[in-house]
C-alpha cells in the first residue's frame, strides 16, 4: 500500500501504543475495525465514481484521473490540441532561456572584470610643514 510505505516498524510500534494509551485496549481492536471500514467505504465511493465518469465520457478514467488537469489533458484534449496549447509556452520558455543566457553570461564578464585587481598610482598631496 502506497499510504503506509513510510511507516517502519518503530513507527508502527509508536502508533499502537499511543492508541493503547489514548482508546484504551478494549477500545482500539473497534477503532481499528471502524478506521478500516471508512478506508474501504471511501475507496469504493471512489471507484463508483470513476465508473460513473467513464461511462459519462465514454473513456476509460482511471482514480489518479479525478485530477482536473489530468482529466482534461488526457481525455478532453487532442493530442494536436495539447500540442497547440503547449506551442506558447515552448516558445516563452526559450526565449527566457536564452535571455538568461545573455544576462547570466554579462555578469559573468562583469564579475571577472571586478574581481581583477586595480592598479592605481594614487599620489599623495605634499605636506606643508608650516601648516601642521
Amino acid at each position: 500500500m502506497p499510504l503506509l510505505d513510510n511507516l517502519d516498524g518503530w513507527k508502527l510500534l509508536v502508533l499502537v501504543l499511543l492508541g493503547v494509551f489514548i482508546l484504551g485496549p478494549d477500545k482500539l481492536p473497534k477503532a481499528i475495525a471502524d478506521g478500516v471500514k471508512m478506508l474501504r467505504n471511501l475507496r469504493d465511493m471512489a471507484r463508483n465514481a470513476t465508473g460513473d465518469l467513464s461511462r459519462e465520457l465514454g473513456t476509460d478514467i482511471q482514480l489518479e484521473d479525478l485530477n482536473p488537469k489530468t482529466l482534461i489533458r488526457k481525455h478532453l484534449l487532442s493530442e494536436e490540441d495539447e500540442r497547440a496549447l503547449r506551442k506558447p509556452l515552448e516558445d516563452l520558455y526559450q526565449d527566457v532561456k536564452k535571455d538568461l543566457t545573455g544576462v547570466h553570461s554579462d555578469l559573468k564578464g562583469v564579475a571577472e572584470t571586478v574581481s581583477k585587481p586595480i592598479s592605481v598610482a594614487v599620489s599623495r598631496p605634499a605636506l606643508d610643514a608650516d601648516a601642521t
